[in-house]
């Protein structure tokens, strides 16, 4: 098979840099060539978010920065964070600031009424710290209260109030500001707060999730299908969703205001993240979950608290892989998924030699996939309440006993790989958003939240513009049925009053042998949010792409069932019909997760936002 070397991608365009590196090398006066750039960046950044997506022949250069960087799902957001690395604050506060303005320019991914996970690297100790502020089940939820008909039904656990679980992102926010920020909360909240209320222009990304819901109304309000229970539909999300600007769509040629959220994160500029969990805000989200049929209650609110966890650690190429445990799932299969290649290929010159994106490499490389979700459907759950042997699952050992199984030409039964099911329908995420922050003291932070689904429960809560996540389908309704990505899952995922449900969110940082922070990648996309990091995170340690061109390049996604390796479309005829001989199933999607990525290089930072969504980094 002839080796694939691919230079043209799916790529939407990148959307322009809000800042840039400083130039030296001119006689002009620094600060006219810095007026003179950052013009061309506010040109450029117009223009491309206004332009509908398109592929691209090459991939653009990295933003390189030599200072500090962040990469992030939207510019305005990268910016945010980038005025409190100028403002004195360090990389925790730029994540907490560039995660609240992602929740008001893209409120489809994310935002306060959701919850996530950080990986943490405090470069004065040394240390990786993770912090799981994912939402958790409301006490007065019971396993029967997805039944219909004696049946889990999904409709119930992703939308109306059922589908809400305690939103974490304002509590675990908070709580990194307060021990690792060098600034005040309320000084995070800032920019998101101004967007909100002075309106931003629409990106194409914002737009097209618009045009989602729009092509979603031609069903009836609430409907759901097959016969399943329908679901009340909130008025108040459809009036601030869908009823806007004399009853038309926004589009990219409009600017879109939120005066509701800009009030409620005043309020948390003021007082902080209690004033989200205690008070008006607290009662406008029971409110809102009781009269759309949920039952989250104020003492939910109250007694929410994110959880410390201990990082996961695996070896690659004689770097230190630390990412996010259970309740995610994402750090588990990246760390096996990584442990059975280096097993497999311990020179990771043999695992370049397959050649990026070839047949022999992606095969490999879906098996691999393969065997890390069948061990998150068999065994991964909330730590809080299951038992899970992490150390078993990330040991070289097992890694090797899985790497012998794979074979170069063929695939295996599905039973082989973990426990029997049958195959389900995969489906599209779009309500996840990751970013990253490396700053000038060699701080660092992966951060990844969500609403879960597109929108979220699709209710939002009074007057506060919070739009409320639908985290309760990310648990098990009924072992071995399928969720709306078509993951399966086993008892130890099961739904509980306060727990946890399982995530695929995957914040990840890379360290070298002296410790010091070498790369930092995530990504957003249901279950593709596990495939992609790691292939971004491959690209640039196996195959020595730059940042960019890591992000930018084809990926293909495999979570064991359903019984199909995902491709996008930039994977040529050749490499398809390898894959075919190899015995994988093949299905195109036209994008695999949205990842972006910070690499420490000698001279300096690269930064890489995805070009599949309307990303862009920022850096000085």
């Amino acid at each position: 098979m002839a080796r694939a070397d691919h230079r043209r991608s799916t790529a939407r365009p990148r959307e322009a840099r809000p800042a840039f590196a400083p130039v030296n090398d001119f006689r002009w006066p620094r600060r006219r060539v810095t007026r003179f750039v950052a013009w061309i960046g506010v040109v450029a950044i117009w223009l491309s978010w206004f332009t509908p997506p398109v592929a691209r022949a090459a991939t653009p250069p990295p933003l390189r920065a030599p200072r500090a960087a962040v990469a992030s799902d939207n510019p305005l957001a990268s910016a945010a964070g980038l005025s409190l690395l100028q403002a004195g604050g360090n990389a925790i506060d730029a994540a907490c600031a560039t995660a609240l303005a992602l929740g008001v320019v893209h409120p489809f991914a994310s935002g306060i009424g959701g919850g996530g996970f950080a990986v943490v690297y405090v470069a004065k100790e040394k240390k990786v710290y993770a912090l799981d502020f994912r939402e958790r089940a409301p006490a007065a939820i019971r396993p029967d209260s997805f039944l219909h008909d004696g049946r889990a039904d999904p409709a119930l656990s992703a939308t109306g109030g059922l589908a809400v679980a305690v939103p974490g992102e304002v509590r675990g926010l908070g709580e990194l500001v307060r021990r690792w920020g060098a600034l005040p909360f309320r000084k995070c909240v800032e920019p998101a707060q101004r967007l909100a209320a002075r309106g931003f222009p629409v990106s194409w990304r914002l737009a097209e999730s618009f045009g989602q819901l729009a092509e979603k109304k031609t069903a009836p309000p609430g409907a759901a299908a097959n016969g399943a229970q329908a679901v009340k539909a909130d008025p108040v999300f459809e009036t601030v969703f869908e009823h806007f600007l004399g009853g038309k769509l926004l589009t990219t040629s409009d600017r879109w205001k939120r005066p509701d959220l800009a009030w409620t994160l005043d309020r948390l500029r003021a007082g902080g993240a209690d004033a989200f969990y205690k008070g008006e805000i607290a009662a406008a989200m029971v409110k809102a979950v009781k009269d759309s049929g949920g039952v989250m209650s104020a003492e939910d609110l109250t007694t929410y608290t994110a959880t410390d966890r201990a990082p996961l650690e695996g070896a690659y190429r004689g770097l230190r892989v630390f990412s996010m445990p259970p309740s995610s799932s994402g750090g588990t299969v990246l760390i096996e998924t990584l442990g059975i290649l280096s097993a497999r290929y311990p020179d990771g010159a043999a695992l370049a030699k397959l050649g990026r994106n070839s047949s022999a490499y992606l095969h490999v490389l879906a098996e691999a996939f393969k065997h890390g979700f069948a061990d998150r459907a068999r065994q991964l759950g909330d730590t809080d309440f299951v038992t899970v042997d992490l150390a078993h699952l990330t040991s070289p050992s097992y890694h090797r006993e899985l790497a012998a199984r794979i074979k170069d030409d063929g695939v295996q039964p599905r039973d082989s790989y973990g426990m029997p099911g049958g195959p389900a329908a995969l489906h599209r995420d779009s309500g996840t958003t990751h970013l990253c922050v490396i700053d000038a003291e060699g701080n660092a932070v992966s951060l990844t939240t969500t609403v879960n689904l597109g929108f979220g429960a699709k209710v939002v809560a009074g007057k506060t513009g919070i739009l409320l996540n639908d985290q309760m389908d990310d648990f098990s309704l009924e072992p071995g049925v399928p969720n709306a990505f078509g993951l399966v899952g086993s008892t130890q995922n099961a739904v509980a009053p306060r727990k946890r449900p399982l995530s695929s969110m995957t914040p990840t940082i890379v360290l070298d042998g002296d410790d010091r922070v070498k790369m930092t990648a995530g990504a957003a996309g249901g279950p593709t949010i596990i495939t992609a990091t790691t292939q971004v995170l491959i690209n640039v340690l196996d195959f020595g792409l730059d940042v960019q061109a890591a992000v930018s390049s084809p990926r293909v996604h495999d979570q064991w069932m359903p019984e199909v390796l995902s491709i996008e479309p930039d994977i040529v005829v050749d490499v398809r019909q390898g894959l075919e001989k190899r015995g994988q199933k093949l299905r195109e999607l036209p994008r695999i997760g949205v990842a972006n990525a910070i690499v420490r290089t000698e001279r300096g930072l690269e930064a890489a936002a995805e070009p599949r969504s309307a990303g862009a980094p920022a850096g000085y």
